[in-house]
C-alpha cells in the first residue's frame, strides 16, 4: 500500500495533491485510510484468524467445518465458506487429510516395442507414421486433436477432432488416414502410451490393415520429437492466437491451417524446401532414374533449385 508513503511525504512538505498526482492515487481514499488507517472489517478478519488457529492448536485434526464451530461456540461467529477461505489463506490445514488421488498419471504398460528408437526417417511413404493427441480450451470446454504424420513427407496424412478424449479419437485418425493413403500394408505406427493408443480397439484396428504398432517410453517426450514439433508449430500459428469461444470455431481453424497453410504454402527443410503437399511427388519423380524427366539430370537425387518465385509454388 502507499498511502503511508504519501504520509511521509506531506510530512517532509509535499502536497498530498502532488504526491497523488505523481502516484497517480484519488485523494478521497487517501484521506479515509488517513482518518481509519485499520478497518472494521480487518480487525475482524484477524479475530477470526485467532479464533481458527487457537482451535486447529488443540486438534490438528479438525477440518474447517468443525474449526468453524468451535469459533462460533469461542464467540466468533462465521460462516463454513467464510471459514475454508480463511483457513486457505492462513495456511491452517487438517493434519488428517486425505492424500489426492494421482487418478490416470500413471502410465500403463506398453502394448507395442519401439520399433522407430528415435530415427525419424523413412525412404519412402508409409513406412512409418507419428501420432498423437493435443488437448486446447475454448469456451465451450477442451477440444481434442489426434494426428498422424509421415515422416516420409511430413505430412498430416490422417487426423480426428473430438471434444472427447477416447480411444474413438485415434481410430478414427487411423481411418482417415488408410482411406487417404490407400495400402499401408506393414507401416509403423508410432505413439506415446496413451490409453487410447493402448486401447483393444487401437490395436484391432491396426490388425485389420496389417499395421505395426509401436511405443515410446514413460515422460520421453524425444521417443516422438518429430510429431511434437508439429503440435508447436499448431500452437504457435493457430491455438495460441486467440481465445476461441466455441469448439467448432477452433476445429475449422485447425482444419485451414493443416490442409491450406501447413500442406500447400509452408516450405520445409528436411524436404529441401519443399512442401508437403507437393514436395512428395517431386521427392518420388527425381528419385525414379528411370523418369524421363530426369535424363542428363546430376541432381536426381537433391532437390534444389526447383523453386518457382511466385507464392513459393513448386514446378
Amino acid at each position: 500500500m502507499t498511502y503511508p508513503l504519501v504520509s511521509e511525504l506531506a510530512d517532509a512538505g509535499i502536497p498530498v495533491t502532488v504526491s497523488c498526482r505523481v502516484l497517480k492515487l484519488a485523494r478521497q481514499p487517501y484521506y479515509r485510510w488517513r482518518n481509519d488507517p485499520v478497518r472494521a472489517a480487518d480487525v475482524l478478519r484477524a479475530y477470526r484468524i485467532n479464533a481458527l488457529h487457537d482451535a486447529h492448536h488443540v486438534d490438528p485434526t479438525f477440518g474447517y467445518r468443525y474449526l468453524a464451530d468451535e469459533a462460533r461456540r469461542a464467540g466468533w461467529r462465521m460462516s463454513r465458506r467464510t471459514a475454508w477461505k480463511l483457513c486457505s489463506q492462513a495456511g491452517i490445514l487438517s493434519s488428517a487429510q486425505r492424500r489426492r488421488c494421482r487418478k490416470g498419471k500413471k502410465a500403463g504398460p506398453p502394448v507395442f516395442d519401439d520399433h522407430v528408437q528415435r530415427v525419424f526417417r523413412a525412404d519412402a511413404p508409409n513406412r512409418v507414421w507419428l501420432t498423437d493427441i493435443a488437448e486446447h480450451w475454448t469456451g465451450e470446454g477442451k477440444l481434442y486433436c489426434c494426428a498422424i504424420k509421415d515422416v516420409f513427407s511430413n505430412r498430416i496424412v490422417g487426423y480426428s477432432i473430438s471434444d472427447r478424449m477416447t480411444a474413438k479419437l485415434a481410430v478414427d485418425a487411423v481411418r482417415n488416414a488408410v482411406a487417404r493413403r490407400g495400402e499401408v500394408a506393414g507401416c509403423i505406427l508410432h505413439a506415446d502410451r496413451g490409453s487410447q493408443f493402448r486401447s483393444r480397439a487401437m490395436a484391432r484396428e491396426l490388425r485389420r490393415h496389417d499395421m505395426v504398432g509401436s511405443m515410446g517410453r514413460v515422460g520421453a517426450a524425444g521417443d516422438n520429437a518429430a510429431m511434437e514439433s508439429f503440435w508447436s508449430l499448431l500452437q504457435t500459428n493457430v491455438l495460441n492466437q486467440h481465445r476461441w469461444g466455441t469448439r467448432q470455431e477452433l476445429r475449422l481453424a485447425i482444419v485451414v491451417w493443416i490442409e491450406r497453410k501447413y500442406h500447400r504454402q509452408r516450405a520445409q527443410d528436411t524436404l529441401g524446401g519443399l512442401t508437403g503437399g507437393t514436395g512428395p511427388a517431386l521427392i518420388s519423380r527425381q528419385a525414379d532414374p528411370k523418369d524421363p524427366r530426369n535424363a542428363g539430370n546430376p541432381r536426381t537425387s537433391r532437390f534444389e533449385g526447383f523453386r518457382c518465385p511466385e507464392k513459393g509454388q513448386w514446378r
